[in-house]
């Protein structure tokens, strides 16, 4: 019985060393480095290798060292492989920091008050408090929940939107199509953190920016494949959209000479919001083994109906 791990060797030391410590039965192994391939039960990836059913016909669990698994093609992936997205302290901590600074920042201004510092303009604005600002998160699984707690502890005016009916206390909880134009029409700042998947991709779009107030604010934490690009650049030409913060894009890098780069009211950052943490990682991953072990439920288990 081996662990493979088939991501950033540097980060799969660190991984090596928790393991040795805290699982010291169970062999470790880091790609290329498979050993006996019928020997592997578990695999931790963000790309698992194509012939994943052929080369490793003992496995049973495939880790993604990612916070999502659009990335995997699950069609590919034996029905008898549990597949396991990465739920870890890292992600959440690193999630709730940069959707805390990109809200904060809009709603203090903070781009006005730069474009005025490079002119060499003192003007203040009027302050509003924060329970005056509406923000609207798309998606209400670990992510999404951690960012609305985040944001009500400042007092913000919170919202959320998920697919299926959600109760969070202090939060405007919508779900279905039916609650999305609810949702949409009393949100000034709107947060992405959905999953990608057939139903999600694309859904920033066009008919979705018609429902937002007229100037609100849209953050893309998600994937770039929720974002139809031309869409929003038609939506901040005309003011339905007043600006967007966008830490992912479709493709990644983002190509030279793409408007985005240039655009006056776009903010993008190269998908820095969260990182998984390794030593946190592993430890999250130790953990889920021993559930596994136990007949336990493990956390982050992927639902293929959902995609999630």
């Amino acid at each position: 019985m081996t662990f493979l791990y088939k991501a950033d060797p540097v980060r799969g030391a660190v991984w090596a060393e928790r393991f040795a410590r805290k699982t010291p039965a169970l062999p470790f192994r880091t790609w290329p480095d498979v050993g006996d391939p019928h020997a592997v039960r578990y695999l931790a990836a963000w790309e698992p290798p194509a012939d994943l059913a052929d080369r490793f016909p003992s496995l049973e669990v495939l880790f993604s060292t990612g916070a999502g698994t659009d990335q995997f093609d699950l069609s590919a992936i034996p029905a008898t492989v549990a597949v396991v997205r990465m739920v870890e302290p890292g992600i959440i901590g690193g999630m709730v920091e940069y959707v805390t600074l990109a809200v904060l920042s809009i709603h203090r201004d903070w781009r006005t008050y730069l474009d005025q510092q490079r002119a060499g303009h003192w003007q203040p604005h009027r302050v509003y408090p924060a329970a005056a600002r509406r923000v609207g998160v798309l998606g209400l699984g670990v992510l999404g929940r951690a960012v609305l707690a985040s944001l009500r502890g400042l007092g913000f005016d919170c919202a959320g939107w998920s697919r299926s009916p959600q109760q969070i206390d202090g939060v405007d909880c919508h779900a279905g199509p039916e609650g999305l134009a609810h949702f949409l029409a009393r949100t000034d700042i709107l947060v992405c953190l959905l999953p990608l998947t057939d139903d999600t991709r694309g859904i920033l779009c066009r008919r979705l920016f018609d429902r937002l107030p007229q100037g609100a604010t849209v953050i893309n934490v998600g994937r770039g494949g929720h974002l139809v690009q031309r869409d929003l650049l038609q939506a901040l030409d005309t003011g339905q959209v007043g600006q967007a913060i966008l830490d992912v894009c479709e493709p990644e890098p983002l190509p030279r000479g793409d408007p985005l780069w240039t655009h006056p009211r776009v903010v993008l950052t190269p998908h820095v919001a969260s990182m998984t943490q390794p030593e946190t990682a592993a430890d999250a991953v130790i953990d889920n083994l021993r559930r596994h072990w136990e007949g336990l439920p493990m956390s982050g288990l992927v639902d293929r109906s959902l995609g999630y």
